[in-house]
């Protein structure tokens, strides 16, 4: 059993039990998160596509984790003006484990 979920403006497959990082939500460690954008479930072979969502479809998960992912340059410069800019950048993240799919 699978589903579709959609946060952070991203969509994501999920299987119970997956880790996955996901946008930084507002929420601690520890605690537990509700997702009800399901777009899709899979259940028996059978799969159950939303309009744009499914009705009374939810995915709880456990938050483990918030971070930074590594950082990555961001090096921009205009030829033959002297002009440069080199920045770092760090996306925020949070990582959760799914518990349980309902649909």
């Amino acid at each position: 059993m699978y589903a579709i979920i959609e946060t952070g403006g991203k969509q994501y497959q999920v299987n119970e039990g997956d880790v996955v990082f996901i946008e930084k939500l507002d929420v601690n460690a520890e605690d537990t998160v509700t997702f009800d954008k399901v777009i899709a479930v899979n259940k028996d072979n059978a799969i159950n596509v939303g309009t744009p969502y499914v009705e009374g479809a939810t995915v709880s998960a456990k938050v483990l984790k918030n971070g930074k992912a590594k950082k990555i340059t961001v090096f921009t410069y205009k030829p033959k003006k002297g002009e440069k800019k080199k920045q770092g950048h760090r996306q925020p993240y949070t990582q959760v484990r799914i518990e349980a799919i309902n649909a």
